[in-house]
């Protein structure tokens, strides 16, 4: 938790974040993945400051554990003094023990971004879904809880102005934009108007503008010229001397072999929605389909 200190921004963490999508995908299936295609709405997880702390949090933990699916969790709320915003009490269950940091007293309106993590980190340990090692871990747990449908919470808690700053999660601000982007463009959804934090928006439109780029690089028909030029002269490299050469300066691979033009070249790149690679043949207009999100994806090859 960032707490009046300085807020790193970009996005550092871009591959991890681009990794934990495809796991949540491999792991869940698509079908399970699409049961969360509703986010939570704002008013089931409001908090006002006349409510009160401790049934105004189990209210609010109910909601999230409704959203995520754990209907026979229990979760015990406590509030004490801690460096970090919050944690949680990985056990067999069916009780699980979460700790806020007393902060959350007088800014009950944030309890929501900060549970939307903890009861995350409940999910996927049930789930049996983890990293190794902390960062990767609590990377993994925030962009879960944003591409299922609960983090956007954790973007909106982002404040910052010229005398403090807030900000919850391990992702930058302009990171959550860009997961909360993703499930965007996935399931058709317009969070704009739930953000009740103007640096929230704004690192959500710069999150949407780093998302699609991702549906616009080549071999995607969506590409531009720039990169539509560097994939051919890549794609032509590999003809001529076949794919053991140099690395492509784009986000793809060529395989196979270019001895004979493109009949026995292919070319692999990330889909643009799960990020898991896709390989298809070289030979100019292709209509693919991503076996793991199953996006019909434009190719020209």
């Amino acid at each position: 938790m960032v707490n009046g200190g300085p807020v790193v921004h970009g996005y550092p963490h871009l591959e991890t974040v681009r990794e934990a999508v495809t796991a949540l995908y491999k792991r869940l299936s698509y079908d399970t993945v699409h049961t969360f295609a509703t986010s939570v709405a704002p008013a089931d997880v409001a908090f006002g400051d006349q409510d009160d702390l401790h049934l105004g949090a189990q209210r609010v933990a109910r909601e999230l554990m409704r959203h995520y699916h754990l209907p026979d969790a229990r979760m015990i709320i406590g509030f004490r003094e801690m460096e970090h915003a919050a944690s949680v009490e990985l056990a067999a269950g069916p009780e699980y023990f979460i700790e806020l940091n007393d902060r959350f007293r007088t800014h009950r309106r944030d309890i929501g971004a900060a549970l939307a993590h903890e009861i995350m980190h409940v999910y996927l340990h049930r789930l049996g879904l983890a990293y190794p090692g902390t960062r990767d871990n609590e990377i993994l747990t925030d962009t879960a809880a944003t591409y299922l449908g609960a983090g956007w919470l954790l973007l909106d808690a982002y404040r910052e102005d010229g005398a403090s700053s807030q900000k919850l999660g391990y992702l930058t601000p302009e990171e959550f934009g860009y997961v909360l982007a993703k499930r965007s463009l996935a399931f058709g959804e317009a969070p704009e108007t739930w953000f009740t934090s103007a640096q929230a928006y704004t690192a959500y439109t710069k999150g949407l503008a780093q998302a699609r780029r991702d549906e616009q690089q080549p071999p995607l028909t969506a590409a531009g010229w720039a990169g539509r030029r560097r994939y051919a002269k890549d794609r032509r490299y590999a003809q001529d001397h076949g794919p053991r050469g140099p690395a492509p300066a784009g986000p793809y691979a060529f395989s196979g072999d270019g001895s004979q033009g493109r009949s026995g070249l292919r070319v692999s790149f990330p889909c643009p929605t799960c990020h898991q690679w896709i390989r298809v043949p070289v030979r100019g207009r292709v209509r693919a389909r991503c076996g793991l999100c199953r996006t019909v994806l434009e190719c020209d090859t």
